[in-house]
């Protein structure tokens, strides 16, 4: 039996804003670092042990698994980053309030840049497409690999290479392994092991720091998949996450 633990980050700042995010560096608030390191209490409970982890460039995910290494006393364990485990670029749209970009562009507009397939928000440009481009995290990627913007359809292409080569292989390897990372990130490794098709991937809402379970049998074939967390908690976390664009 394998086990792979998937993570997304803490409440950050820009989710309490209720802004769109992306690939800028927002922090944990208080409550994102409460909650990861809850994530990790339930996880230490249940007696979950990774052997290796695996985050983003991005704060927020890195900082959410360092709080949930500690609450498992697994400070020790080895982490690989990866660009390729960022959120979904947004575009323009980032640093943006959700609710007032459906006043300006409608909710179904919105709906699709956010939970869409292939649907890109418009090209990030200025000051803040300079930024990113200079950034020193991003200072190896290609110039077709640095994103100003991607639909969901494009975050997987650039995700799954290293989720073959390098999380899958862990897998192979290792009976447990743990990734955090961010909604649509993660999005995109449940869409590939469970098989979501295109149109069904927009239901998907992924909470906070509430670790979800993917069970393999030794050949890699999927036997069963759940959060740690009860029902209720969970119906509530994925509806407030849905309710972020809504009226």
């Amino acid at each position: 039996m394998k086990r792979l633990i998937l993570v997304r980050h803490g409440q950050s700042q820009w989710n309490e804003l209720n802004l769109f995010t992306g690939w800028t560096d927002v922090d944990l608030t208080a409550k994102g670092m409460q909650e990861a390191y809850e994530a990790g209490l339930k996880l230490k409970q249940d007696n979950y042990q990774p052997k290796i982890c695996f985050t983003s460039f991005l704060k927020r995910a890195v900082k959410t698994l360092n709080q949930v290494l500690d609450a498992m006393d697994c400070d020790w364990l080895p982490v690989e980053k990866s660009w390729r485990l960022n959120e979904k670029h947004y575009g323009i749209l980032q640093g943006k309030n959700k609710k007032e970009m459906v006043d300006k562009y409608g909710a179904e507009q919105v709906q699709q840049w956010r939970r869409g397939y292939d649907c890109p928000p418009p090209l990030l440009d200025g000051e803040a497409a300079t930024t990113q481009r200079n950034d020193a995290r991003y200072a190896q990627l290609a110039i077709t690999e640095n994103p100003m913007t991607e639909s969901l359809k494009d975050c997987i292409e650039r995700l799954m290479p290293f989720y073959h080569n390098n999380i899958e292989k862990a897998l192979k390897e290792y009976d447990e392994v743990m990734v955090v990372a961010h909604g649509n990130s993660l999005r995109g490794i449940v869409k590939y092991i469970k098989g979501i098709s295109d149109e069904e991937i927009a239901g998907l809402n992924l909470p906070t720091a509430i670790p979800y379970i993917f069970v393999f049998d030794d050949n890699m074939v999927l036997q069963k998949d759940f959060f740690l967390a009860s029902d209720e908690d969970l119906k509530k976390a994925q509806q407030e996450v849905a309710n972020q664009s809504k009226k």
